[in-house]
This record gives C-alpha cells, sequence and structure tokens, in this order.
C-alpha cells in the first residue's frame, strides 16, 4: 500500500538545500543541459552477488540480459520497475574530482556509459544497447534507504552525488503514491 507523503517534507527539503550547498563549493555536477562529446557507448557492465554492496565490472565485459528481469548475474535483477541502472562515466570522474576514490560499478550501475546524457533523458525513452536488448527509462536517480557502500565512501554519511532532477523525481513520484 502507497505511504502518503507530505508535499513539504522537510528531510527531502533539507537533502535539496545541503546539494544545492555543495554545488556551489564543489566541482559542478553534470547536469542535463550539459553536452558530451563522441558517440554513446558502454564503457563497462557491473553486476553483484549481493544487494547494498559495490558492483564489479563483468570480467570478459558480456553478460545476459532477460527480459522483464535484468541482467541474469545480478542480485539486483528481479520482476519490479527497475531491472538495470545506468550511470556516466562523466558522473564518476565528477565524484572523482571531489576526492572519492570510486570507479565503475561503485554506485551501483549496472551500465557504465559514455557519451550520452542520461539526465536529459524523459522517462518512457527507450535505448537499444546492442542488436537484440531494449530497455525503457522508468526512473532517473534512486533514494538511498539502506546506507548502502556509497553512503559511507562518501564520509560525510550522505549519498551527496543524487542529482537535483532525481530528488524531485522521487518527491513527484510519493505525491502520486507510485514509490
Amino acid at each position: 500500500m502507497p505511504q502518503d507523503h507530505p508535499t513539504d517534507n522537510p528531510i527531502l527539503n533539507a537533502a535539496k538545500r545541503e546539494l544545492a550547498e555543495r554545488a556551489k563549493a564543489t566541482a559542478p555536477l553534470c547536469m542535463a543541459n550539459d553536452a558530451y562529446n563522441g558517440p554513446a557507448r558502454i564503457v563497462s557492465i557491473n553486476t553483484s552477488a549481493h544487494k547494498g554492496t559495490r558492483k564489479s565490472p563483468v570480467a570478459d565485459g558480456h553478460d545476459t540480459v532477460i527480459e522483464q528481469f535484468g541482467l541474469a548475474t545480478d542480485a539486483h535483477a528481479g520482476h519490479w520497475h527497475r531491472q538495470v541502472s545506468f550511470l556516466a562515466a562523466e558522473s564518476i570522474q565528477t565524484a572523482q574530482a571531489r576526492g572519492l576514490d570510486v570507479h565503475e560499478g561503485d554506485f551501483g550501475e549496472n551500465f557504465t556509459t559514455r557519451g550520452i546524457n542520461l539526465l536529459s533523458l524523459p522517462l518512457g525513452t527507450q535505448l537499444k544497447l546492442g542488436s537484440e536488448v531494449l530497455v525503457e527509462i522508468s526512473q532517473i536517480g534512486k533514494a538511498c534507504h539502506t546506507r548502502c557502500a556509497i553512503y559511507y565512501l562518501a564520509g560525510d554519511g550522505t549519498c551527496s552525488f543524487t542529482p537535483a532532477e532525481a530528488l524531485e523525481e522521487i518527491e513527484r513520484a510519493r505525491q502520486k503514491g507510485t514509490l
């Protein structure tokens, strides 16, 4: 049963304020209006055996995508709205510039991409991966519910790398009762 969330959520508002202040004091995040150069491509496929841990790049760079389920070898695969996740390599570089020792898979993404502005893609956008796989964007960003590895890695007990667009989408989903 969906839980009611107030429109004026003090926790979400505090997170938005903190993100805005951090953005002023640190390297800028890649935002939706930034352009990336070069062709779009997947630079790493990442999986994990357990939830709540960092993912590791698949050794040979290949995995099987199961329709409406996700990557065959990933603990997060399942029959729900988000079977796989994407993160731009440019976002990992932004985190590295802020002093975090992070690499492909460390943010829990299944596909690390380069050359595509993921934040600019509206919900419902379909992306073709290779010649056989078609995915649809169903969510931008994710909330940290369980204090995952990145929560602790950030050193200050926050997931400060969630883009403002993602926080806004999460709040809209809560208001609609779909989160």
